[in-house]
């Protein structure tokens, strides 16, 4: 069987999965890849630097991608937006605040709009403005976020967004059980991140590759610490989840206190080495678990897409009489 839904047919996919657009390791190569392999790669405009996401672009070559931002950032950069829809992506993604001016630019332009959303609040904000797809965010995933699980919020969401809508699932989705479970509690489709992280064309490190697939989930840890040490303002109500390590066990429980040494920790840290991950932030969800190797985009797209389809062909059978 082929899996087909609502986000397949609209985005003219071979398979229902989007890449999440991680910032600096979602870039031109991989969404490329994502979408060479049949799915929506999604490039990681992240804070909103103008050159970089340009580069990304210019990476992905005659790929059609997409691009999303951090939407308090990306409204403090406007360049970088603009430089993004200028190139006429694929598809124009928004995360973490109100972003209904932002949306408004890319529908003004024709470009396909998707909103990812951490409460129901924030779902119907986007149903308000009209997006093409809305992205239910589970607790799970890796990177910033909010506090409620995927596997209630996403069928909350889809009752919500009624039959019609595009829905799809992310956090803690890293094979095709999750993609099966996903589409059996209601999405169109997923978003997959940390999976991605550990792909051949990920920007970033081999050794920060092998990390992932060394990490277990219940070494990671939803933490502001690293916020602090990069001297990013997050929004008080977002935390990232993160791999722990050597300085997030020693800053977890006494962000005030870090906050008091900011200076002098934000320069230690800015002068280790960018491999050493026990200083380092290592971004990742909870799926690490299920992550056992570095592989290709295709071969995780195809993987993914094969297994949710011999789990869903084969569901009747295995528990019906």
């Amino acid at each position: 069987m082929t899996i087909e839904t609502a986000f397949t047919r609209t985005f003219d996919l071979r398979h229902p999965i989007m890449l999440a657009p991680m910032d600096k390791v979602a870039g031109g190569e991989l969404a490329a890849a994502v979408s060479a392999a049949g799915g929506l790669g999604v490039i990681g405009g992240g804070y909103g630097d103008p050159d970089w996401v340009e580069r990304a672009f210019q990476a992905a070559g005659n790929q059609r991608v997409g691009v999303g931002f951090i939407t308090w950032s990306a409204q403090r950069n406007p360049a970088a937006v603009e430089r993004a829809l200028a190139h006429d992506p694929a598809a124009f993604m928004v995360s973490f605040g109100d972003a209904e001016d932002l949306i408004s630019a890319a529908q003004e332009r024709g470009i396909p709009t998707i909103w990812q959303v951490q409460r129901l609040a924030h779902a119907e904000q986007a149903l308000k403005a009209s997006v093409d797809v809305i992205v239910a965010q589970g607790q799970e995933g890796g990177g910033h976020g909010m506090d409620r699980g995927l596997m209630s919020l996403l069928p909350a969401v889809r009752d919500l967004a009624g039959g019609d809508a595009i829905v799809l699932a992310a956090g803690g989705i890293a094979d095709g059980r999750g993609l099966a479970a996903a589409l059996m509690l209601g999405a169109d489709g997923v978003m997959l991140g940390t999976r991605f992280w550990a792909c051949t064309e990920a920007q970033g490190s081999e050794i920060a590759k092998s990390a992932i697939v060394e990490a277990r989930g219940d070494n990671t840890v939803r933490s502001k610490v690293f916020d602090v040490l990069r001297g990013v303002d997050w929004p008080w109500h977002y935390t990232g989840r993160v791999v722990r390590n050597t300085v997030l066990d020693q800053w977890h429980d006494n962000i005030e206190g870090l906050k008091a040494r900011a200076e002098d920790a934000r320069a230690a840290y800015d002068a280790s080495d960018p491999d050493d991950l026990s200083t380092r932030v290592l971004i990742a969800g909870e799926a690490v678990d299920l992550i056992r190797s570095v592989e290709p985009a295709e071969t995780i797209m195809s993987d993914i897409s094969a297994e949710a389809e011999r789990l869903l062909a084969s569901a009747a059978a295995r528990f019906t009489k």
